[in-house]
């Protein structure tokens, strides 16, 4: 399957010769509530999460949760417009919305992260802000909040081109504890400087003559 030049691909890290150590970091933040000095990028130690934990996360600027209430939320296709808590099972998409300044910086976003399950599997993102918002301080320091997976349902897969896509996006109709949280710096994400910008008028105008028609990008 061949990628469209919008889509970034996960980068590389060989998490193996931390491992023992992570799990040292872990077994603390699960004490404690608070994260110890890192040996890898913040991003490495959220995706090993993921995959070694299977936990999920919460991006957000706000530093207080102590519990996740679902919440009716607005989105383009159906399972984004449940009454729910939504968490993601990719830590470097959760990092998107924990930079993101809202609500003193007002914009929309456009996102997206997926797991097509090629032959070895890819994990890709796309990320997209309102353009003024750049310019007014769009991005901040916020929180991964680490959430257990028990109780949520992940968003059914598709198929494009031929390929399963499995989309990171989980959903629960229940409230949910978090576990701890990490803090993140904006140049703790890994995109930070390929995330895109566009015009909110003319997103909103494509998506409301195809709302398939993802990312909807400017000619």
């Amino acid at each position: 399957m061949k990628l469209e030049s919008y889509w970034l691909i996960r980068p590389e890290f060989d998490i193996a010769p931390f491992a023992a150590e992570l799990e040292l970091c872990l077994a603390e933040a699960l004490k404690t509530g608070v994260v110890p000095k890192l040996p890898v990028p913040t991003w490495a130690f959220l995706i090993w999460l993921n995959h070694s934990k299977q936990y999920l996360m919460h991006g957000t600027g706000d530093p207080s949760i102590t519990m996740f209430e679902p919440r009716q939320s607005n989105d383009v296709g159906w399972f984004g417009s449940q009454k729910a808590v939504y968490a993601a099972s990719d830590g470097i998409w959760a990092m998107f919305f924990a930079i993101l300044n809202r609500p003193t910086v007002p914009m929309s976003i456009s996102n997206s992260a997926v797991r097509l399950e090629t032959i070895p599997e890819q994990d890709i993102y796309f990320f997209s802000v309102t353009d003024t918002a750049i310019t007014q301080g769009a991005f901040h320091q916020g929180w991964v909040y680490i959430l257990p997976q028990d109780g949520f349902e992940q968003e059914p897969s598709q198929v494009r081109e031929g390929v399963k896509a499995q989309t990171h996006h989980w959903a629960s109709l229940q409230a949910v504890k978090p576990l701890f949280r990490v803090a993140i710096e904006a140049d703790d994400f890994p995109f930070l400087h390929q995330i895109r910008a566009h015009n909110d008028e003319i997103l909103w105008q494509r998506v409301e003559r195809n709302h398939d028609g993802f990312p909807w990008l400017e000619d």
